[in-house]
């Protein structure tokens, strides 16, 4: 699951350091691909230590959620759905459909998770500046990140340009796809058919609203 969807789990909890533990594997692997952190193979590393704990505990239920997601019968039969949609636009194109299916399944989550009203964006980056320094710091340094720099440079940037706003509009989901798309190919697909990229999604979308909020209350139910 994307950002939004994970803050959706925990959208009633105040604690920010657990709110920016559900997201942080994210943010880490964002910052650098090549970044390796497994803290609850070493919880011994945050025993008495509050806010540390809250991260990890965060970072667990991450970890938990995405499992109960990918294992699931929804996340199986919405990506086959969105798949097909996907063929046509693809011809030609590099971009691997079972690949676009999942991460556009992913953004289409938060897509109508944000349209609908079920979240606070505000809120959710609110959490994550609250979070930002030392306790931060500390947690990523025990899970051997080793350009500290690096990474809080990501995470201003991820919170001052406040881009998950863009995700209530549905072209801009079709853009980040691309941008997604970029990071493993030279050319994914021409900015030109991103109209039709976005023309899919809409179709895709008349299906995905109505049941969309079952794989949410399945994973709240069994996180609870």
């Amino acid at each position: 699951m994307n950002f939004l969807s994970h803050f959706y789990f925990d959208r009633h909890n105040s604690n920010s350091y657990c709110i920016t533990g559900t997201v942080l594997p994210d943010l880490v692997k964002n910052a650098n691909k090549d970044w390796n952190c497994y803290p609850q193979k070493h919880e011994e590393l945050f025993i008495g230590e509050g806010k540390q704990l809250e991260l990890l505990k965060g970072w667990k239920r991450h970890l938990k959620v995405d499992q109960l997601f990918h294992s699931s019968v929804f996340f199986q039969d919405e990506t086959q759905k969105l798949k097909q949609w996907l063929i046509p636009f693809l011809e030609g194109s590099p971009v691997r459909p079972s690949f676009l299916a999942h991460i556009g399944l992913e953004l289409m989550l938060d897509h109508l998770l944000v349209e609908q009203r079920l979240i606070d964006i505000h809120h959710f980056y609110h959490h994550l500046s609250s979070s930002k320094g030392q306790q931060l710091d500390l947690f990523l340094s025990k899970c051997n990140i080793n350009d500290l720099p690096k990474f809080n440079h990501f995470y201003d940037n991820f919170l001052s340009s406040r881009y998950l706003l863009s995700y209530q509009k549905i072209d801009n989901i079709s853009y980040a796809l691309q941008r997604i798309c970029m990071r493993l190919w030279k050319d994914p697909f021409d900015k030109e058919n991103l109209s039709e990229l976005t023309g899919q999604l809409l179709h895709y979308k008349k299906d995905l609203e109505t049941n969309f909020m079952s794989i949410f209350d399945t994973i709240e139910k069994e996180l609870n």
